[in-house]
């Protein structure tokens, strides 16, 4: 398998901020094993690039796991697309395509069009996975992901939870959901993206555009404004969902139910 700078860049100047950390990720959360079939979604931005570029990396160590690189075209403009098999052959990444017309599914739908989105998206994509004989799907999501959605699940939802790295497929048998970019932070990826003048489709959806101070966005600039005055407050949501002590938690649920603290008070 042929190298050029910018593969060789996650063995040299970007090993410990990126590559090191993808696969801590994989090994401390058992992400794959030999015998897997992992499908590396692919959507032409910045993170499900970086991560196709990484299981390259995965698969020149012989790990006995057999990757495919899943293009979901969901309806992209031609210069989009263009774009991101221009990017897709700079990486060495085989791409396969299949398409989809979830945009135009989804562009006149005024209630609830992301959740639409992604539930026919995600659909899709393990679908399509399971087809080609993979038990596990990766995307993209970072550090910065995870963050962002646990803050925004205690600001918007009412809930303390969190991304995982694993998480089991409810509706399709045998397939999993892994995210192998969990310790990675974006602003390492951005870092990469720019060192070698990485260019990335702008977002097909219409609704994103109208919608530029959305929740997600409004976080993100709330944990940056934070981190000014305490550096520490990125890590400290991250490992809040790592240190969780249950009796000190008003009630919590599991598969038996809600439980409150007071069930165990008089023990």
């Amino acid at each position: 398998m042929a190298e050029n700078a910018i593969t060789q860049s996650l063995c040299g100047e970007f090993a410990k901020t990126i590559t090191k950390q993808f696969f801590r990720a994989v090994e401390e959360f058992r992400l794959v094993k030999r015998g897997d079939s992992v499908c590396v979604c692919v959507s032409g931005g910045k993170d499900s690039t970086l991560m196709s570029a990484l299981f390259r990396q995965l698969e020149r160590r012989d790990s006995g796991v057999t990757v495919r690189y899943l293009l979901m075209d969901a309806g992209f403009s031609a210069d989009n697309k263009k774009l991101i098999y221009d990017n897709a052959k700079r990486l060495l990444i085989p791409l396969e395509e299949f398409k989809t017309e979830i945009f135009r599914h989804t562009e006149n739908e005024r209630k609830n069009p992301c959740f639409l989105c992604s539930k026919m998206r995600r659909g899709h994509l393990y679908a399509k996975a399971q087809s080609l004989g993979c038990n596990k799907i990766a995307l993209g999501h970072h550090f910065d992901d995870v963050i962002e959605s646990t803050l925004m699940g205690v600001l918007y939802g009412g809930q303390a939870q969190t991304m995982l790295p694993r998480v089991k497929s409810q509706n399709f048998a045998g397939m999993e959901l892994i995210r192998p970019m969990f310790f990675i932070r974006e602003r390492d990826i951005l870092a990469w993206c720019g060192a070698f003048n990485l260019q990335f489709p702008k977002c097909s959806c219409a609704l994103s555009k109208r919608e530029e101070n959305s929740k997600r966005e409004f976080t993100k600039r709330l944990i940056a404004r934070l981190c000014e005055e305490n550096p520490q407050v990125a890590q400290n949501i991250f490992h809040s969902v790592q240190n969780v002590r249950l009796d000190r938690i008003l009630s919590y649920k599991d598969e038996r139910g809600t439980h409150n603290f007071l069930e165990k008070f008089d023990d």
